[in-house]
């Protein structure tokens, strides 16, 4: 191959790295862009934001943010916050051990355990619903985040399976070996092995669940009212028979956007290697 040939073929890879490039940020903006327009949104005035004509020009004011303080906001952040994490921290307990059964030390027929999570998936909520709301009025946990917590602990814990065995299968077993040999127990093997090459994926996997409750309108609207309700009840009362109040809504709905951001940008690290495990044989 000539000079100017291996030039002419590394310009091109060059360009159509420039392209992709360009195109993938023009992708990002587009679908960032609802999200973009709704924290905008929320520093207008409710005249400014209700308009039909797109306002991109205002005056920005804080007055949104502070009246969604004043409707009492925090307590909700908090009931969101204690139901997503004391459920995240059930759903860890519950499926790092049975992602090492279902894995490095798999059970037999481990491939039905498997199909078996996945099926506690196949019904949907709203048939599930009334039960559920028989069950905890009759015990009294009606309205109570304990109910909740339990129940999103339930909702997540086959997905966290599902991540997890397909993680902790990545690790070589011949590592486990070798610290067998050197006389490393379980638990030694679990602190010092598997759990620093799975930290990746236990990121991923929390993540992942922690979006998944902390978005939970459902079981949220239909099982508590005042005392459990959630952020995304919360946000329900903008809508209202005196109209959408859409700068407020779009204030509330920023603050309720921010711990799943900063969530996702602490972790994101881990998140990008835990969502590759397995990508590449």
């Amino acid at each position: 191959m000539s000079i100017a040939a291996h030039n002419r073929r590394r310009l091109a890879s060059r360009a159509r790295g420039a392209a992709l490039t360009v195109v993938t940020w023009i992708v990002a903006l587009l679908i960032f862009l609802p999200v973009g327009w709704m924290f905008l949104t929320g520093f207008k005035q409710e005249v400014d934001a209700a308009s039909h004509t797109p306002k991109l020009f205002f005056e920005p004011t804080l007055e949104q943010f502070a009246k969604v303080f004043d409707r009492g906001i925090e307590a909700y952040l908090l009931n969101s916050l204690m139901a997503s994490g004391f459920s995240l921290l059930i759903v860890l307990l519950l499926a790092l051990p049975a992602a090492y059964a279902l894995s490095i030390r798999p059970v037999r027929k481990w491939q039905d355990s498997m199909f078996f999570f996945l099926s506690t998936r196949f019904l949907p909520l709203a048939a599930a619903v009334v039960p559920i709301y028989v069950i905890a009025r009759d015990i009294g946990m009606l309205d109570d985040l304990n109910l909740l917590i339990v129940l999103y602990a339930a909702m997540n814990l086959p997905l966290a399976i599902w991540m997890l065995q397909s993680f902790m299968a990545e690790i070589p077993l011949e590592v486990l070996e070798a610290a067998s040999l050197d006389g490393a127990g379980f638990l030694v093997s679990m602190r010092r092995i598997i759990m620093p090459l799975l930290l990746p994926g236990i990121a991923a996997t929390m993540v992942i669940c922690f979006i998944f409750t902390w978005n939970e309108f459902f079981l949220a609207v239909s099982l508590t009212s005042t005392t459990a309700a959630t952020v995304p009840v919360f946000l329900v009362g903008f809508v209202s028979s005196e109209g959408l109040f859409a700068a407020q809504l779009s204030a509330a709905a920023a603050i309720a956007t921010l711990p799943v951001l900063l969530a996702g940008w602490f972790a994101q690290n881990k998140l990008i290697r835990g969502l590759t495990m397995g990508a590449v044989k």
